[in-house]
């Protein structure tokens, strides 16, 4: 897909920022908050997922268009970014429902 010479750049370099910012603030909040272990875990699966999801589609829109078989190379890195995307939205849901579980708590 044509596009303007630093736009993949600027993307790549955005995207890079946010995320790293995200899983960054994870795992703060996970090494202070030591309950739920197993709910933080999954928010940094969903967000390398989402991480491997973007990289195939800016693959995809890096590939040479001019190629012979551009269409069906580019079709399956679309196709490749987008189950990867679905499992990290099953990650992500599997986080909120460890998160909402009650806590019981013990007495001591």
């Amino acid at each position: 897909m044509p596009l303007e010479q630093e736009v993949m750049s600027l993307l790549i370099g955005g995207f890079s920022i946010v995320m790293g910012t995200a899983i960054l603030v994870t795992i703060f909040l996970w090494i202070r908050n030591k309950h739920n272990r197993s709910g933080y875990t999954w928010i940094v699966l969903h967000l390398l997922f989402v991480s491997a999801a973007v990289y195939f589609a800016l693959k995809g829109m890096a590939f040479d268009y001019t190629h012979p078989m551009a269409s069906e190379e580019i079709s399956l890195q679309m196709g490749i970014s987008g189950f990867v995307w679905a499992l990290s939205m099953l990650c992500l849901a599997i986080a909120l429902v460890r998160f909402s579980r009650k806590r019981t708590h013990s007495a001591t």
